[in-house]
């Protein structure tokens, strides 16, 4: 089984996130194959050069091969590459399995984060977009904890 990994790569934050986690499936699953594209140093070697149709085309074979997309849904708005990826993955059905651990989305019964909606500039919550959101929900799920995704992966394995 190969599954991508999807998440923005740009920050030593990120890419350090990606590295733990998929170390983590990996350990996890010995017989799976996790492409992440930071470890795919022809295009993503940020030094060196890589244009927009070697990124696009190496990274699409590599959604077009998978069996999982793994996506993470954070930041204050979805990656653009991992939505594009999330569209892909939706259109050829492969399933994926997106990410959301933004701590803005806890307390969904507290009146006063509810009440505060009415007024102008005091959502508590944090907005996701819907599309994207809606076409993992479509193909997959959407988790919340990197346990239990790393869980969950073992119900796709065939």
């Amino acid at each position: 089984m190969l599954i991508y990994f999807a998440n923005s790569l740009f920050s030593n934050a990120d890419r350090l996130y990606n590295q733990n986690l998929v170390a983590a499936i990996r350990k996890t699953y010995p017989e799976v194959e996790v492409y992440l594209p930071q470890e795919n140093a022809s295009i993503n070697d940020k030094s060196a050069y890589g244009d927009a149709k070697m990124i696009a085309q190496a990274d699409t074979d590599r959604v077009l091969k998978s069996q999982l997309l793994i996506a993470v849904l954070d930041g204050p708005v979805i990656d653009p590459g991992v939505a594009a990826e999330i569209g892909i993955a939706y259109a050829k059905q492969i399933p994926v399995l997106g990410l959301y651990t933004d701590s803005r989305r806890l307390g969904a019964d507290n009146p006063q984060k509810l009440a505060a909606l009415k007024q102008v500039a005091e959502n508590q919550f944090a907005y996701i977009n819907l599309y994207v959101a809606g076409l993992v929900k479509l193909n997959g799920e959407i988790l919340t904890d990197e346990g239990t995704l790393v869980q969950r992966i073992g119900n796709y394995l065939a």
